[in-house]
């Protein structure tokens, strides 16, 4: 598989700062017996997420949800939960975390199951967009780069498994 240098760790860092400091302006008002409860969606998205908190200057809570819905680079257009937040949601602020939003399919599922366990707010924080592959109109609150339509790896995003290690992302070259 060849790869393409599409997004350097430079630059990556520097924008996880700058949506870092967005966020905890945000929300550095709204914070009173609870804090804002971040959710990290497993596996692509634990890097940034990671990142993200190091990068905030409010007191949070962190969890993760693990859902399937890709098998090598295509989606299956439908969503499995292997593994569910642990942490109470009802009246709380809600920031999903993913890694990449394309079709917004996964995204409409896990923001749909969590409007029934009526939090406080939701927001979504994505590290890439790709709003050309847009099936539903899903709508990111904080979006870190709006990528064209291609296959993209590194920086925990993975094919098969693999390239979650590398410090940039990649384009896959067809």
């Amino acid at each position: 598989m060849e790869l393409e240098l599409l997004i350097g760790g430079e630059e990556i860092r520097g924008r996880v700062k700058e949506l870092a400091e967005q966020i905890s302006k945000d929300y550095r008002d709204r914070i009173g017996d609870e804090t804002p409860l971040l959710i990290g969606i497993l596996n692509g998205a634990f890097i940034f997420l990671a990142d993200l908190i190091r990068e905030l200057s409010i007191p949070v809570e962190v969890d993760f949800v693990k859902l399937k819905s890709y098998v090598g680079t295509n989606s299956t257009g439908t969503v499995e939960v292997k593994l569910d937040v642990e942490r109470e949601i009802e009246g709380r602020d809600v920031i999903v975390v993913e890694d990449i939003i394309d079709t917004g399919i996964t995204m409409e599922f896990f923001l749909n199951r969590l409007k029934k366990k009526k939090p406080k707010s939701i927001a979504v924080c994505t590290l890439l967009d790709k709003p050309e592959r847009r099936i539903v109109d899903v709508k990111p609150d904080y979006v870190g780069f709006t990528i064209p339509d291609y296959f993209v790896v590194g920086y925990g995003l993975d094919f098969n498994g693999r390239y979650r290690e590398l410090p940039a992302i990649y384009r896959v070259k067809p």
